[in-house]
């Protein structure tokens, strides 16, 4: 029987080991890409691909800074046309806010010392509304009901009562904000004849909100008929220094520097302050111009099955600082498991007394009429 010496032969040392491999031929042509040569095999180290952006990313920080600046520019133009087309209506906010009677002024027409005072007919009428409403919709029990849909088991009964419980806890104890926002927004709804609450997740808070968003701080074009269906929804508002250095560093906005707030109030805005009582020619905080827009953004088109593009213009929310002109974000806005991409909703519009096109009518436009008696 033949034995293998091999089996049986003292361990080769580490330099005579050495000696009997093959050398290993490396080339790099690319730092990122390393050919290994062995014995003939040649090994390919390839990088991993870059994963795609998430769907709820920030596209901004994706796109060049041409397409921001032709973005930025074009829908600001957008928004400045929407201003204009509303000019009267907010003239007529403006006006009505001065029967409120809350600043006291010293007159001079048509006499030295003519008297100032207001009849309180609209202040009345508002604080009646609000108190009526608020109790109505806001009981002691919390301001959720459930309804069973269907058959009524006892199962079902029970799943609502449950629901009920959590979302009044919701309400009154995680979102302390929701009652004194709602009380705010029935005193603007009777007023202006218009009201907005926003819905969403605040990324700061970590938790979801109901905020009061005022009718002067909600723009749209002129002939749309709702929030659904309007071509662009615009939410202004105004946030300071610290809370944007918040959401830069969360990665929600774009980490940017924006200088010193330039935020210079428009005649409107001066004439509400005024109205209220304050004496006001800037503000202190950002401007931004929060845009729910249909887009056709470049390299994220609309495709068919055959990966083409349709050309189809894509709900996004594009955020813009006024004063700097910079794009701080730019987020899809449509479930990603909705194959028609329908726009998600995050507004919700409370109306008084309907009138003739997206605005509706408040008090200031049923007996602001009426404050001329002299």
């Amino acid at each position: 029987m033949a034995i293998d010496k091999a089996l049986y032969q003292a361990p080769v040392g580490i330099e005579e080991a050495a000696a009997m491999e093959s050398p290993i031929e490396i080339e790099i042509e690319d730092p990122e890409s390393v050919t290994i040569g062995l014995d003939g095999l040649e090994i390919q180290i390839e990088p991993e691909p870059e994963s795609e952006e998430d769907f709820n990313a920030n596209l901004a920080e994706y796109l060049d800074d041409g397409t921001l600046t032709e973005l930025c520019n074009d829908l600001i133009g957008d928004f400045d046309s929407d201003i204009s087309s509303r000019k009267d209506w907010i003239q007529t906010y403006v006006d009505g806010l001065e029967l409120l009677g809350l600043k006291i002024e010293e007159r001079a027409e048509p006499w030295e010392g003519a008297c100032g005072v207001y009849h309180p007919m609209l202040s009345e009428a508002l604080v009646k509304f609000q108190a009526e409403t608020m109790m109505s919709i806001f009981p002691a029990s919390g301001p959720v009901k459930t309804l069973v849909i269907g058959k009524d088991t006892p199962e079902k009964k029970d799943a609502a009562e449950r629901v009920r419980e959590d979302m009044n806890y919701q309400l009154t104890e995680i979102m302390p904000e929701y009652r004194p926002e709602t009380e705010r927004m029935l005193w603007g709804l009777g007023l202006a004849g218009n009201a907005f609450k926003k819905v969403y997740y605040d990324p700061n808070l970590e938790r979801q909100v109901a905020m009061f968003v005022p009718a002067e701080d909600m723009v749209v074009p002129y002939g749309a008929p709702s929030l659904e269906a309007a071509e662009r929804v615009t939410h202004v508002m105004r946030k300071n220094e610290n809370e944007i250095r918040k959401l830069q560093v969360s990665g929600f906005y774009r980490d940017i520097d924006l200088g010193e707030p330039n935020n210079t109030l428009d005649e409107v805005e001066k004439k509400i302050a005024e109205k209220l009582g304050f004496k006001a020619t800037t503000d202190d905080r950002y401007k931004l111009l929060e845009m729910h827009v249909n887009l056709d953004l470049e390299g994220y088109e609309h495709k068919d099955e055959d990966g083409k593009p349709t050309g189809i213009a894509l709900p996004y929310v594009v955020t813009i600082e006024k004063g700097t002109q910079n794009v701080l974000s730019i987020r899809r806005n449509w479930d990603p498991n909705d194959e028609t991409c329908q726009k998600r909703q995050h507004f919700v519009h409370y109306g008084y007394i309907p009138g003739f096109g997206f605005y509706y009518f408040g008090l200031i436009h049923l007996i602001g009429a009426y404050r001329d008696w002299e």
